[in-house]
């Protein structure tokens, strides 16, 4: 039996508990760090550089006539331009950039669709040279292509704007890039498209430019290199 000196002691801790009540969401909750994720910027960047460059010096005529085979490109096309270009373009919307995963993820297509050109499976090439097509039909197709890509890159462009200088030149040298492109193939005329291979060596090293400025933090780097933000 309790004793009343234990009993009065019990109410009031009661009392206490009743006026007081213990929420369970007061209590202390166990914190965790969240994961640090890289930027994928500087792949992205370099996947696509790598790519436009080997295909830019054969559009331009390197050392070799601008209308020999370019398929060498085929491979880097579908596996670094393409495949892991799009797998940076995935991971920047993990981050939370919105333009970056637009931008690497349609030109990791861009370079897989390009690349799909060219494999015999797809046919593609096949059905223009069948019986009864037009020997201009694939240039003109070719044309409409790179002209849709052209339209892509200029809104790209238009929402840079206040990005980078680095950036915006990036996207300004590929639009020219792929005006010039277009237009080679709709009038058949190879000194365009040498001059569209010169832009494309020239976007090719600024996308470059812009993945080692990523690449060089306080971090890992002595020095950095300048974008010029417009932010």
């Amino acid at each position: 039996m309790a004793s009343p000196d234990q009993t009065n002691q019990r109410d009031s801790l009661n009392d206490v508990e009743s006026k007081y009540p213990v929420s369970h969401s007061q209590l202390p909750q166990a914190i965790f760090a969240a994961p640090t994720i890289a930027n994928p910027g500087p792949l992205g960047l370099s996947a696509f550089a790598l790519t436009t460059l080997v295909l830019s010096l054969h559009n331009a005529g390197a050392g070799m006539p601008a209308s020999s085979p370019s398929n060498v490109v085929v491979g880097l096309a579908a596996f670094y331009g393409g495949v892991v270009q799009l797998l940076a373009g995935m991971w920047e919307f993990r981050t939370g950039n919105t333009f970056g995963a637009t931008a690497f993820s349609s030109y990791g297509g861009f370079w897989l669709s390009y690349a799909a050109i060219f494999i015999p499976s797809f046919n593609i090439l096949g059905a223009y040279s069948a019986e009864g097509v037009a020997a201009t039909a694939l240039s003109h197709s070719l044309g409409i292509y790179l002209m849709a890509w052209a339209l892509f890159t200029a809104l790209m462009l238009i929402a840079s704007h206040r990005s980078s200088v680095g950036l915006m030149a990036l996207f300004f040298f590929l639009t020219i890039t792929f005006i010039l492109l277009s237009a080679s193939e709709f009038n058949a005329s190879e000194h365009t498209k040498i001059a569209g291979g010169a832009f494309g060596v020239i976007t090719a090293f600024v996308a470059w430019y812009n993945a080692l400025s990523g690449l060089l933090t306080q971090d890992s780097s002595y020095f950095l290199l300048p974008t010029g933000r417009l932010a």
